[in-house]
């Protein structure tokens, strides 16, 4: 039989690991029937609350669970690695563990997979119980990422995708600190079936993700398969001194023509801090790629396990 790997990051989910279990476990028959075993790998994150016990719970029920445990929170792009590279699969799929990801689309993105594509991703056609202001800055990112990288970033992508193992090895391949997964699917490339479904809300529990932390994820998305920014900043740089000069020729013209005395000290003032505002904005762009390169050359490893079963 072939082997199916589940990875499912989780942090502080101490109410959903086993309601994913027995979710997940509903679709047990039709694995058989098509070959297949599993293994399911949770990814501990770190977790402060029982999320550890409850899935050793679940271990001591099937052996078929395996858990990572990490020695802080690395961040759900650590955990994913860490499934990648703990999964022994013929094929390997992503899940999130507040059952958003609705196992029941296994047997269908399996029907892709027999059919020679390399994997089957999903995507969210609505935003149902999402806050209206986290879902415009979604769809504005992922119109602002169409626009300036090459890499295909599908609106509305989600974690849940179905790999062969080709596909996997060639993400692991893929060793940067700085991580933004979804944009390394679509670098390292293959033949990818999307599938739409409707959003599901969490049923337990909060989300780990607040709009900070997820405009914080854009940003790295955008610096991790971009160079736009660097660009706009150096375009920002050439327009101003056009500006510059021009506003030189004008004050020299009309003091030359019209006798107009130099003078407002308050709109200098205004003029030094637009320029200095844009300058530090510059730097900052800048910084930010400098401070990605910077954790790249430290060498640091993405994440630290503390415990394995």
């Amino acid at each position: 039989m072939k082997l199916l790997s589940v990875i499912v990051p989780c942090y502080n989910e101490e109410e959903t690991v086993a309601d994913f279990y027995a979710e997940f476990i509903k679709n047990k028959d039709i694995f058989e029937e098509k070959g297949l075993d599993y293994e399911i790998i949770y990814v501990d994150d770190g977790s402060r609350d029982r999320t550890v016990e409850e899935i050793k719970k679940i271990h001591e029920k099937d052996q078929r669970v395996h858990m990572v445990s990490f020695s802080r929170n690395f961040g759900k792009e650590a955990a994913m690695y860490a499934g990648f590279e703990h999964a022994n699969g013929d094929y390997v799929v992503t899940m999130d563990v507040d059952l958003q990801d609705p196992p029941s689309l296994l047997p269908e993105m399996f029907s892709y997979i027999e059919k020679g594509y390399d994997s089957v991703a999903t995507r969210r056609v609505s935003r149902k119980g999402e806050p209206p202001v986290r879902s415009f800055f979604a769809r504005l990112f992922y119109r602002l990422m169409k626009k300036i990288s090459k890499t295909e970033i599908v609106d509305g992508a989600r974690d849940y995708r179905l790999m062969t193992r080709q596909m996997v090895n060639a993400i692991l391949s893929v060793k940067e600190y700085n991580r933004f997964t979804k944009g390394i699917y679509g670098w390292v490339g293959f033949r990818t079936k999307w599938l739409e479904f409707e959003n599901v809300e969490r049923k337990k529990g909060e989300t780990k993700w607040s709009f900070w932390k997820l405009f914080a994820y854009s940003l790295e998305g955008i610096m991790a398969f971009s160079t736009a920014p660097l660009a706009f900043a150096s375009v920002l740089g050439i327009l101003f001194c056009a500006l510059a000069f021009l506003m030189i020729v004008v004050i020299i013209a009309k003091t030359l023509v019209f006798g107009d005395p130099t003078s407002g000290w308050p709109s200098m003032i205004c003029i030094l801090c637009l320029i200095s505002g844009v300058q530090l904005f510059c730097m900052g762009i800048i910084g930010q790629y400098l401070s990605k390169a910077y954790m790249e050359v430290k060498g640091r490893p993405i994440y630290i396990c503390r415990e394995e079963i």
